[in-house]
């Protein structure tokens, strides 16, 4: 198989939030998804792809001193060089070693700016993600199936050596998830009741908007607890979920923490982590706890002081890193500072996830004294494509609960032309459902998705649609600066 990327087009569609929510002090009402469409030539035939991406600086960033504009315009930046490196890439055997290839040529190139890892490897996936599809597509296959008969040619011992005997399907589940739960995110300023709505924020859009509306019109059952590094105000806003639950009859339920990077040092985290253990109010949370997430500053995660005390704590929780994995290989980096684990977005690397994957699932046979995690999360995706080119992912790689909060910040689809809408339910009637106000929105039931649709599609989308009512990149910078 050769594979190459031989035309690429940008363009931006801004969408608006129905509520803000925050990235640390950062507001957001608004989020530009930007779309990639390339033309690839696989075994001499032309197949297109499809990718999709938010542009939020703050999470990349973390600074709140950056300008918006300067940060929207640094990613644009970074999405373009990838394609730019994309086109510019020798033909490769296959489609892991153009994505192989075109990381080394972007992260060359970035070594000459200030963009993070976390950043300058989001326009590699970018692209990876385009070129997974155009493949699945020409060789008529689903992203699960290429992956498990690895057609795409992923190469484990490229990444990590203790992986090199292996091929996917040696250490993946042996056929995707069809469904999946949705773990719900509870931000530190969330209302989970409507005495919680400030005055004149109750929507009249027909969506939930409360924790307890999610909880009673979804079966949701998996959550996501945001934590502020504040030890009383975290313990009262949990011993306050911990009640709602169990007033609404919640009882089997699991959720996880996200630390946020809100802590001085592992130290302090494990000082107030064990005041709230020993808080007895908070005692069924922590029985139904799979694991906190990103506790320290990214640049902070791997410090010898913080691998002294993860490998001294003998009851601490699982512990994940997320922002702290900008490199391709920092998963293994962060086992051997004594994390459990790390997260999977599609923005920090398709191949990444499923040899991330492997790895985890590759420790917890070997190494049965320590649960090992990858968990799925995202805060923001949504449709017509990132939702669901993630949701392929995850399935295929086995995660049975997903952070997926688009639908609650967005009004489903409504924002996009009907033409994509409708597109969408015709291909996915099982993901998503029409709502009665016309526009299409996620069909949770049971506190779960139906994935049918995604994992029988050549990389979770089942349509195509024409971006020709998108704004082209070019215009939306000039708007931008304007």
């Amino acid at each position: 198989m050769t594979v190459s990327v031989m035309d690429t087009e940008l363009s931006v569609f801004d969408l608006e939030t129905r509520m803000p929510f925050h990235f640390g002090n950062v507001e957001v009402t608004e989020i530009p998804k930007v779309f990639l469409r390339i033309e690839a030539q696989v075994d001499g035939e032309t197949r297109t792809g499809a990718a999709m991406g938010g542009l939020i600086p703050g999470w990349f960033y973390k600074d709140p001193d950056m300008r918006l504009v300067d940060g929207l315009t640094n990613m644009i930046e970074v999405f373009r060089a990838g394609v730019d490196h994309a086109r510019a890439l020798e033909p490769a055997p296959t489609a892991f070693d153009c994505w192989w290839s075109l990381y080394e040529r972007q992260r060359e190139w970035a070594s000459g700016t200030d963009h993070p890892p976390l950043l300058w490897s989001y326009g590699v996936s970018f692209v990876e993600q385009a070129l997974i599809e155009a493949v699945c597509r020409r060789k008529d296959t689903t992203f699960a199936d290429a992956v498990r008969e690895n057609s795409l040619g992923i190469d484990l011992g490229c990444i990590y050596e203790e992986l090199s005997a292996y091929e996917p399907a040696d250490l993946l589940p042996a056929e995707p998830l069809t469904s999946t739960a949705i773990r719900h995110t509870v931000g530190q300023e969330d209302p989970l009741i409507d005495n919680d709505l400030a005055p004149g924020s109750r929507l009249d859009d027909g969506l939930p908007q409360t924790l307890a509306e999610y909880v009673r019109r979804d079966d949701v059952n998996h959550f996501k607890i945001k934590l502020s590094a504040d030890v009383e105000r975290d313990r009262q806003r949990l011993v306050d979920i911990v009640e709602l639950l169990a007033d609404l009859g919640v009882t089997d339920y699991r959720c996880t923490v996200d630390a946020n990077e809100g802590y001085e040092s592992v130290r302090e985290f494990k000082r107030q982590w064990t005041s709230h253990a020993d808080e007895p109010a908070l005692t069924d949370l922590f029985e139904r706890l799979t694991y906190v997430e990103q506790p320290l500053a990214r640049d902070d995660a791997f410090t010898s002081a913080t691998k002294g005390v993860l490998e001294r704590w003998d009851d601490a929780p699982p512990i994940i890193i997320d922002e702290s994995d900008g490199r391709v290989d920092s998963a293994g980096t962060a086992l051997e500072y004594g994390y459990a684990g790390t997260s999977h977005k599609n923005c920090k690397g398709v191949f990444k996830g499923v040899i991330n994957a492997c790895l985890i699932a590759h420790r917890n046979r070997t190494d049965t004294d320590k649960q090992y995690v990858l968990s799925a999360e995202d805060l923001t995706t949504v449709g017509p494509v990132e939702l669901l080119q993630d949701l392929a992912v995850t399935a295929t790689i086995g995660a049975d609960h997903v952070e997926r909060n688009g639908h609650h910040y967005f009004r489903g689809l409504d924002a996009f032309p009907e033409s994509v809408q409708n597109g969408v339910l015709g291909a996915h009637s099982d993901l998503y459902r029409r709502h009665k106000a016309g526009f299409p929105t996620l069909d949770v039931q049971g506190g779960r998705l139906d994935l049918t649709s995604v994992v029988e599609a050549p990389f979770g989308v089942g349509t195509t649609f024409d971006t020709s009512e998108f704004t082209p990149v070019d215009e939306w910078l000039d708007q931008l600066h304007a």
